[in-house]
């Protein structure tokens, strides 16, 4: 049993040592699941709760500690400098010569140097308290492991939303490079058209105008995407000049296999680390009640010690002369009779307790069910929203080729390209962020189910 807790003490610990070994990708880039393993290994949030979890492991080493013999050892030496004088009556001490009124006799009681050597064993033998708090001992260590689990459920859902921002935000930066390049296109052959005197220098000026808009909103993403990296980086535990790449793409998600991976999942509340959390808190309470319960029973206990002591009136002669040995044996009882209801009193309290837990469990079930409701609210709407705007999406680029077109053969103005131009850049930003709300209501839902991450994967 010994081995088995320094195993397990060493493995857990074994593993926090090889937390802070970085997680590189094999390409340099990242995907989703290669930047939650990342986090979950460099996470400073996490890395504390498993540091909780070896201080549980040694807290409950303390509590058994508790039941092994007690021994210690005692050296003492004592050199009384001015020995007390203890005073007699003088007819006791002098004999029936010695008058009443006669000053009382002082005498030294003890010798100058004095020198104690002992050892001390103590056990426990039976202590009510005691064998409850071994039977609580695992559920501490599963309480440990269980916060440690929620703190990367946290960051997985932190790394995992900061992940999808940063994807959006690059796609809206190629899709701006693209617009630029086309407007920019665009202005060359206007303004080709404009010295050979087809246009005027006005149809110039706006696409310039459009131009230098693109241009500033592009640098407005460009900022953005920093952000967004920034914020991954901290969420992942990555130092912030470290360079970073994502490998996945957003654009090859399968908009009908999500949508299908979330019909008709039924709702596990035990799959929720916090109502895991709940279960195991309850454990604790009803021990805790079971604790003050063995404060009623006797204890016993056993003490034996072994020593060795002398006195003499000279340094020298305190090791040169013999020490005389001692010795004892007791047995300790302790039989509680009253204790001015102290007991009952934290009885109450402690089902007090219990029953707040209780409650918290029914008032996370209904937290769960309307976590679960909006963020399946959230998703149908989120489906609805990015269908329609990929709709949008593709009249907007049918209206910019036909406007194009129109105004090369002389049949469309300038004026209308440049407002299609402008719809095409709106609808892609509906678009992304439609696409943005939808992976984010995926998080959440899988979130609200305590599918976002276990521990055999996310």
């Amino acid at each position: 049993m010994k081995n088995e807790r320094i195993t397990r003490r060493s493995l857990v610990l074994l593993a926090i040592l090889l937390s802070y070994v970085p997680l590189y990708a094999q390409d340099g880039g990242f995907s989703l699941k290669q930047a939650v393993d990342y986090a979950i290994k460099n996470n400073l949030n996490i890395k504390n709760a498993q540091l909780d979890a070896v201080s549980a492991e040694a807290r409950i080493g303390e509590i058994r500690a508790a039941g092994l013999p007690q021994v210690s050892a005692n050296f003492n030496l004592t050199d009384n400098l001015i020995i007390q004088r203890f005073f007699l009556p003088p007819g006791e001490f002098g004999g029936p010569s010695v008058p009443a009124t006669a000053e009382p006799v002082a005498i030294e009681f003890g010798v100058r140097y004095l020198g104690t050597a002992s050892a001390t064993l103590n056990q426990l033998i039976f202590n009510g308290s005691y064998f409850i708090g071994l039977k609580a001992a695992a559920t501490y260590r599963e309480l440990a492991q269980k916060s440690t689990t929620s703190s990367r459920v946290q960051v997985a859902e932190a790394v995992t939303k900061a992940y999808y921002s940063a994807q959006v935000a690059e796609e809206r930066a190629k899709l701006l490079d693209l617009n630029i390049s086309r407007v920019d296109s665009l202005m060359r052959e206007t303004k080709a058209m404009n010295a050979s005197g087809f246009v005027e220098l006005l149809d110039v000026n706006r696409l310039e105008v459009q131009i230098n808009n693109l241009q500033t909103e592009r640098q407005k993403v460009q900022n953005l995407i920093e952000l967004s990296y920034a914020l991954l980086k901290y969420q992942m535990g990555m130092p912030a000049n470290e360079p970073i790449k994502l490998i996945d793409d957003i654009n090859a998600v399968n908009i009908d296999s999500l949508k299908s991976s979330f019909s008709g999942a039924e709702l596990n509340y035990s799959n929720r680390i916090e109502f895991s959390l709940l279960d195991t808190q309850e454990k604790l309470a009803g021990l805790d009640i079971r604790n003050v319960r063995a404060g009623y029973l006797p204890s016993v206990s056993l003490n034996a010690s072994y020593g060795h002591n002398n006195g003499q009136s000279t340094f020298a002669n305190l090791f040169s002369t013999r020490w005389f040995n001692n010795a004892l044996v007791a047995l300790n009882v302790n039989i509680p009779i009253f204790d001015g209801f102290t007991k009952k009193y934290q009885l109450d309290q402690r089902k007090i307790a219990l029953d707040k837990i209780k409650n918290s469990q029914s008032l996370l079930k209904q937290s769960i069910d309307l976590e679960t409701n909006q963020a399946t609210i959230n998703i149908k709407n989120a489906f609805a929203t990015l269908e329609t705007q990929q709709r949008n999406l593709q009249l907007a680029e049918e209206i910019v080729r036909v406007s194009k077109i129109k105004y090369k053969e002389g049949v469309g103005s300038n004026i209308e390209v440049i407002n299609a131009e402008s719809s095409l850049k709106e609808a892609q930003t509906n678009y992304f962020t439609a696409l943005y709300d939808l992976m984010i209501a995926k998080v959440d839902l899988s979130r609200a189910k305590g599918e976002l991450y276990t521990e055999t994967g996310n």
